[in-house]
């Protein structure tokens, strides 16, 4: 990432610096005294900004999530007398066309026809790392029936294991039927 921020550098002549309020008291009189404060400041070397711009590496780690932080500490935005602030990068994770993410686990959905749901179906579908992963089956398969895949989600932060993958399939219906059509399937399932 291209950043660019403010840079204290010396500037000619003096200013007025760690200014603070002291209090002294003064003799006014036999055994009275009255407290004053007084504003102290220091002489220091001037400064002034100056805009530079470096590159920043922020490296996303697997496994992290939508909202979690890359802070890089005293790194942020100087300020003359005092700790600069840090630099943080927040990560937002952009949609993906087949996957959606919910927390370690992912999910999809597959969209197979009226057939393949009734006798069963051999598919596989690529994953985001591009192995392939098999979801056939030898069963019945329902409209918007849900299986999970162990072991197939995102991985997770600062471990080696990984949350499931859960497969929603969509039946695609014929959009007609012919009458000899209609009196087969009644045949076989009426």
């Amino acid at each position: 990432v291209w950043r660019e921020k403010n840079i204290l550098k010396p500037a000619p002549g003096k200013r007025r610096c760690n200014c603070r309020n002291e209090v002294y008291h003064k003799q006014i009189g036999p055994g009275m005294f009255q407290q004053m404060t007084e504003q102290v400041c220091e002489q220091c070397q001037n400064v002034k900004y100056e805009r530079e711009g470096y590159f920043v590496t922020v490296d996303i780690e697997k496994g992290m999530q939508d909202g979690q932080e890359v802070v890089f500490y005293e790194d942020g935005e100087p300020i003359i007398d005092g700790e600069p602030g840090d630099l943080k990068f927040r990560i937002r994770t952009a949609p993906h066309d087949r996957f959606r993410r919910e927390g370690n686990d992912l999910h999809t959905t597959v969209t197979i026809t009226l057939v393949q749901a009734l006798v069963g179906f051999d598919k596989t579908i690529k994953h985001l790392d591009d192995h392939l992963v098999e979801i056939g089956s030898k069963g019945i398969t329902k409209p918007k029936e849900v299986r999970k895949f162990k072991g197939e989600g995102m991985p997770l932060h600062f471990s080696s294991k990984k949350g499931d993958l859960f497969v929603t399939y969509e039946v695609l219906f014929p959009t007609s039927l012919a009458e000899d059509q209609k009196a087969k399937i009644k045949s076989i399932l009426g």
